[in-house]
């Protein structure tokens, strides 16, 4: 839990130190150099500041051990965090989008005046890429070594900066040849990259709460590995809960009605001993047995 805990603040830092230095520059340069679509990028950057402190704290306290009112711990506030990214996210698609409008707006109609963007603003956004690609790669690892949900959803904010950029780099490059309208448009186009990661985020983290199911997948590898126990005869309910990346799983089996208590509790612990050894990420099973019926023959299945 430690070295989790350790890797997944690790990644935040990273993320954090980095978003400070490119907010910086490609909101100075957006505004210096008249470029929308830069400007736009930096406004979503500044936003990843503040959201990232927020996960930092969050993370933290995701670590602290189980007590007697959290007896499976606090890793919920992972997802808590992960919400709180897709809320950043989406407020500043809007933001975003309402800037480049305006700006497009002003373009078309000719009020505006210098919105070519310059050199610097495209040496900028395509430094920005590369950066991001890097910087994705990284935290993407690190979601996925640790199946921490808020380091995942800043692993799609990462990339969604990469799209991002390379729509402001696009209309910087495009303004430069003579066709000034592309930058705004790039922005409005930035807006819509930042709004579906956002949206993907919010919809993925609710579903963790509401203890939405998974898929099939996990729900059939239970099965699988429960059967494969010697003396089960049937498997009747399976629930299996996520809490943060962990899992609990409560699963009633039908055994022979004419064995004995002591043999169906045998019965039992393999099946417990299985999934704690197949299962990664297991935190409980509970294994409840009686008679097999004969009239149920359908298995339930809730995996959460």
């Amino acid at each position: 839990m430690k070295k989790r805990e350790k890797e997944s603040l690790k990644a935040v830092r990273i993320g954090l130190i980095v978003n400070i230095i490119l907010a910086l520059a490609k909101t100075v340069g957006g505004i210096v150099g008249h470029s929308p679509a830069l400007l736009a990028d930096g406004i979503n950057s500044t936003s990843d500041v503040a959201y990232y402190m927020v996960v930092a704290v969050f993370i933290r306290l995701a670590g602290k051990p189980p007590d007697t009112e959290h007896p499976y711990g606090h890793q919920q506030l992972e997802t808590i965090a992960a919400l709180i990214v897709g809320a950043f996210v989406v407020t500043t698609s809007i933001a975003v989008f309402w800037n480049s409008a305006n700006s497009l707006y002003d373009t078309i109609v000719g009020t505006a005046a210098g919105l070519n963007g310059s050199l610097l603003t495209l040496i900028i956004a395509i430094t920005t890429i590369l950066i991001k690609v890097i910087v994705t790669q990284y935290t993407q690892r690190t979601g996925r070594l640790t199946q921490n949900a808020a380091i995942l959803a800043l692993a799609r904010d990462h990339r969604n900066d990469v799209f991002a950029a390379t729509a402001a780099a696009l209309g910087i490059g495009l303004g430069l040849l003579g066709y000034p309208w592309v930058d705004p448009l790039a922005g409005a186009l930035v807006a819509f990259f930042i709004l579906q990661t956002g949206i993907s985020i919010l919809r993925e983290s609710s579903d963790d709460l509401m203890d939405t199911i998974p898929g099939k997948t996990l729900a059939w590898r239970i099965t699988a590995l429960v059967q494969a126990v010697p003396g089960v005869v049937q498997i009747e309910e399976i629930h299996a809960h996520r809490f943060g990346p962990y899992l609990v799983i409560n699963i009633t089996i039908g055994v022979d009605g004419h064995i004995s208590v002591a043999d169906g509790d045998h019965i039992a612990c393999q099946v417990e001993d299985r999934l704690y050894a197949e299962l990664e990420l297991l935190r409980r099973v509970y294994v409840h047995y009686h008679p097999a019926s004969t009239q149920n023959k359908h298995i339930s299945l809730m995996v959460r």
